[in-house]
């Protein structure tokens, strides 16, 4: 998939709700070339763009840089856009996601041979962590994460995007991308192996 491609789904104008009308309202605008709602766009998602091209690309720079030029490809291709009901977000993080990967293959440090599956995980665990507000010590076990499987991690359970949808964005099958997410939830457990023992605990006080 083109970096530039979208989601099919409604057409600016077709009801968005909440506060995603306000993206409908502001690309509309940005379509006419004005400038102060596109400086509104690049404030609502800058920052969430930021962060997820850092946790793909682990370089502050690179990830500026990636956000920016997705925000800039909403300006340029506006006009044509085809977003769904959650407004350019979902738009934007794909962008960002494509470009991410490019890099990684320029650095050659990307390689997108097929693997065979690994007993799948669940992520219910994954989320607990987050829940037991160990962000920061989640984000650093990320970065220690071989790029593919923290790609695949970052768009499946952060992103929300489905196996499908993250082999297609990195050229592989649903099959190997269940593969890198089993192997990636295996070497989170390891670095924090402490706080997942403690969800274990949790789920299972008889143990």
């Amino acid at each position: 998939m083109a970096a530039g491609d979208a989601t099919p789904g409604r057409q600016p104008g077709t009801g968005w709700r909440g506060a995603d009308r306000e993206d409908e309202a502001l690309l509309m605008r940005v379509v006419t070339r004005d400038p102060a709602a596109f400086r509104l766009i690049v404030d609502r998602h800058m920052p969430r763009l930021i962060l997820l091209a850092r946790r793909l690309l682990r370089d502050e720079a690179e990830a500026e840089d990636v956000a920016q030029e997705a925000l800039l490809r909403l300006w340029r291709q506006g006009q044509g856009l085809d977003v769904g009901p959650a407004g350019v977000g979902p738009w934007l993080k794909r962008v960002v996601s494509n470009l991410a990967i490019d890099k990684l293959r320029v650095r050659g440090r990307f390689d997108v041979t097929d693997e065979p599956p690994e007993q799948p995980q669940a992520a219910s665990q994954l989320r607990g962590l987050e829940q037991r507000e160990l962000a920061d010590r989640v984000e650093d076990a990320l970065r220690q994460l071989p790029d593919r499987q923290r790609l695949a991690l970052t768009m499946f359970h952060y992103e929300g995007l489905s196996m499908q949808e993250v082999g297609g964005l990195m050229g592989v099958s649903a099959e190997a991308v269940e593969s890198l997410l089993a192997r990636a939830r295996r070497s989170l457990k390891v670095a924090l192996a402490a706080e997942w023992q403690a969800l274990r605990s949790d789920a299972n006080p008889d143990e």
